[in-house]
């Protein structure tokens, strides 16, 4: 097993854990769409926002949910990615 693949399964638990912890389902956390989006925040726009923003579409997730709308969490990372400013040095 490769160091990666032994981190992946511990980041793998403790999503599960923290799921648990805060009554979500782990099934719902898209780690590989949450890493691209604040990727792109922290190169398209500034890094110490890439975990607000992660904040912020957790939020959006959450509202839309609670008010029964359906959610498309890719949309809503683009409409986020669409407020970036233009020339915003990464």
């Amino acid at each position: 097993m490769t160091d990666l693949a032994a981190a992946e399964q511990q980041w793998h638990a403790w999503i599960v854990d923290a799921c648990t912890a805060l009554d979500v389902d782990p099934d719902a956390v898209d780690v590989t769409g949450i890493h691209a989006l604040t990727k792109d925040i922290a190169h398209g726009f500034a890094r110490p926002m890439a975990p607000v923003g992660s904040y912020i579409l957790g939020v959006a997730v959450g509202a839309r949910a609670a008010r029964g709308e359906a959610v498309d969490v890719a949309a809503l990372a683009a409409a986020m990615r669409a407020t970036f400013p233009a020339s915003t040095p990464a």
